[in-house]
């Protein structure tokens, strides 16, 4: 696998609706998970908690509802998505993407098995990165 790139957009419930419809424009498959389904109950279980697009033509989107806690504002609402199987190279990119910026998820080990952590880099940019337990 290696390690890819792509753009990571949030939204304010309509993540659902959102990964359809860029799924009827672009074609390709989509998978989606709620919070719900990783064990929140409440308001918010039926939201996205990550959704990803792939199609043929080798494009990646991924969505998601904005965190409980957390409300969609212009600038919050794009990341950039770092995943793969390359440990060693994804966690140097953590490491240096954090250095001087913040880190809003340390790196370890997450419930669904991989290794995940997400930063926002000392030009204000977000970062997700997701290694895959597989790596």
């Amino acid at each position: 696998m290696g390690v890819t790139l792509n753009p990571y957009l949030q939204f304010d419930g309509e993540a659902a609706d959102a990964i359809a419809f860029y799924a009827d424009v672009l074609g390709g498959t989509t998978q989606v998970m709620t919070f719900g389904q990783m064990g929140m109950e409440g308001p918010d279980a039926d939201k996205v908690m990550h959704g990803q697009l792939e199609n043929e033509h080798g494009i990646t989107l991924m969505v998601s509802d904005m965190p409980p806690g957390e409300s969609r504002q212009r600038g919050n609402d794009v990341r950039i998505s770092l995943s793969g199987d390359d440990e060693p190279t994804l966690r140097g990119w953590y490491e240096k993407l954090s250095a001087g910026g913040s880190v809003g998820t340390p790196l370890e080990k997450q419930m669904w098995g991989d290794l995940y952590g997400d930063c926002t880099d000392r030009f204000g940019v977000r970062w997700l990165v997701n290694i895959s337990a597989s790596g």
